[in-house]
C-alpha cells in the first residue's frame, strides 16, 4: 500500500512540474519568456522578414518590458547598415487580468536605429491574451523604411 502511495505522489509532482517548462508556457502569469514575431501588411501578406525578430521579455516593475536577445530574423534594408549595437529595442507591458495564469493587457514596443542618429523607426502596439500578443505596427524612417500593418508575437512551438 505505501509503494501505491508513493507511486501516485510521484505521478502528482510529475503532472505538476510538466507545466514548468518555459516561462510563458500556458498558465504562468506572465509574459516572460522567447517571443518570435511575424509582420503582415495592410494586405495580410507577411511583410519581407526584415521586419520579422526574436527576442526575450521579462516584466519589470512600473509596468516596464525589459527587451534582451532582440534579433531580426533577415536583417533588411532599414536596419541591416546597423549593428545591433546601433539600434534600441523599448517596451512596456500593462497587465490588465490574470485568469488561472492566462495573462491579458496592453502592449508597446518601439524599436529605433541610434546611429548616426534616429532614422527608422518601427512601432508596435497591442493586447496580451495568453500565449499571444497581437496589434498593429507602424514603420517610419529613410526612403523604404516606411510601412504600416498587423503583427502576431507568439512564444516558441511547443513540442507534443
Amino acid at each position: 500500500m505505501r509503494k501505491l502511495i508513493g507511486i501516485i505522489v510521484l505521478l502528482a509532482l510529475g503532472l505538476a512540474m510538466s507545466g514548468c517548462d518555459g516561462a510563458n508556457a500556458p498558465g504562468s502569469g506572465n509574459i516572460n519568456g522567447t517571443w518570435f514575431a511575424t509582420l503582415t501588411d495592410s494586405n495580410g501578406d507577411i511583410v519581407d522578414l526584415a521586419y520579422s525578430f526574436s527576442t526575450t521579455f521579462t516584466e519589470t516593475s512600473n509596468n516596464g518590458l525589459d527587451v534582451t536577445n532582440f534579433t531580426f530574423s533577415v536583417p533588411g534594408p532599414c536596419f541591416a547598415p546597423y549593428s545591433a549595437d546601433q539600434y534600441s529595442e523599448t517596451g512596456s507591458f500593462i497587465l490588465s487580468g490574470n485568469s488561472n495564469g492566462n495573462v491579458t493587457g496592453t502592449f508597446a514596443m518601439t524599436i529605433t536605429t541610434e546611429f548616426p542618429a534616429a532614422n527608422n523607426v518601427l512601432t508596435l502596439n497591442g493586447t496580451v491574451n495568453g500565449n499571444a500578443i497581437s496589434g498593429t505596427w507602424n514603420a517610419t524612417g529613410l526612403t523604404g523604411c516606411s510601412g504600416n500593418g498587423t503583427f502576431t508575437i507568439q512564444p516558441p512551438m511547443q513540442g507534443g
